[in-house]
């Protein structure tokens, strides 16, 4: 296992929930002008910013390690064919680490403001029934994460296949992330990545950790379901990893 590509993982990710996360914890209901007039991003904004992460992440760290920055998209691409399943134990501790280190800075960032509580805040978790920003159920909470991460990784192979053009793989990847978050943000605040939930909800806490699995469970059962489907319907063998 090369040094380098875990620790292209862990940075990725770091950068991802650090953008993402960072963007809804601090500014995405931030202040307001005297007139009442919000300075926010809103959840367009936030939806944004984890899409430019993963566009960023993927064209500054993609050629060291392939860019995954997800557990699912790893188990996707492992059950997809074109990542090594010896390699993806340590790429999944190393994106579970970069998260939290993520999270890590958000907090340190955040504590600074009078006030803030990261239970209370809610920390970017993400979470079904009372937990979901629209109230959504357990089982639309399942069906959204799992198929949006189906999706996801539909696209990753799509655009990272050897006859798909190389130089727009990552922002095409990016561009799905962030139509994701547009459609899922009300659902489950859009997870689509454990490493991701699971940063959040070790600072949120409270009725958060229990809900976890749930965003261990749908992404990576999503994923290689999504990547399973693209390589018997739409894939080349010619894209197979070589092992």
């Amino acid at each position: 296992m090369d040094i380098k590509e875990l620790g292209a993982e862990f940075i990725g990710t770091l950068g991802l929930v650090l953008g993402g996360c960072g963007a809804a914890v601090l500014a995405a209901n931030f202040g307001g002008t005297p007139e009442g007039t919000s300075l926010g991003l809103g959840f367009l904004g936030v939806s944004l910013a984890f899409g430019l992460t993963v566009v960023t992440g993927a064209y500054a760290l993609g050629h060291i390690s392939g860019g995954h920055f997800n557990p699912a998209v790893t188990a996707g691409l492992t059950a997809g064919g074109r990542f090594p399943m010896s390699k993806a134990p340590a790429y999944i501790v190393a994106q579970v680490l970069g998260a939290i280190g993520g999270a890590t800075l958000i907090f340190l960032i955040a504590s600074g403001q009078e006030g803030f509580s990261a239970s209370e805040s809610g920390f970017a978790a993400n979470g079904y029934g009372e937990l979901s920003p629209g109230g959504f159920s357990m089982g639309s909470a399942f069906i959204t994460e799992g198929v949006m991460t189906a999706m996801f990784l539909i696209v990753i192979m799509g655009a990272t296949a050897k006859k798909a053009a190389p130089a727009m793989g990552g922002l095409a990847i990016g561009l799905m992330l962030a139509l994701i978050h547009m459609i899922s943000i009300p659902v489950t605040n859009t997870s689509v990545n454990p490493a991701r939930s699971t940063s959040q909800a070790l600072f949120a806490g409270g009725d958060y950790l229990p809900q976890l699995w749930l965003f261990w469970v749908a992404p990576v059962l999503g994923g290689v379901i999504g990547a399973v489907i693209y390589r018997a319907i739409l894939g080349d063998k010619a894209d197979d990893l070589v092992v």
